[in-house]
């Protein structure tokens, strides 16, 4: 089960960004790939070879996650936005309970950008 966001109006890189912070908080959910520079690693060792996925993965996402949590944080299921925008899977089928509180840090994520967003779980 998916919880789709479409958000409405700018800033949309700066939204997607919150979005993507609200999940490295919320084991429950995976999202949707992040640029390739995070899941390749980035060039900067003496040796010119990218570091580790988790590594990069927790550099991208500004974060200190497990590396377990790593591994989990991009959907394995490919991309499937259709008109949306951002997507968040999760693990397990969510109770009403799980998603208004992903609601709730929705809310409060897209606020702080100024933007709008509908929401739909399916």
């Amino acid at each position: 089960m998916k919880s789709y966001i479409k958000i409405i109006g700018p800033p949309i890189a700066k939204t997607i960004k919150a979005l993507e912070k609200v999940a490295v908080d919320m084991p429950e959910v995976c999202i949707m790939s992040v640029p390739i520079e995070a899941t390749l690693g980035t060039p900067y060792t003496d040796t010119g070879v990218g570091l580790n996925d988790a590594i990069s993965i927790n550099r991208y996402f500004s974060a200190d996650m497990p590396e377990e949590r790593c591994d989990k944080i991009i959907s394995k299921s490919g991309e499937s936005l259709g008109e949306n925008d951002f997507y968040f899977e999760w693990f397990k089928e969510p109770t009403m309970e799980d998603i208004n509180m992903l609601i709730e840090k929705v809310d409060k994520a897209v606020a702080e950008t100024g933007a709008s967003y509908m929401i739909t779980t399916k």
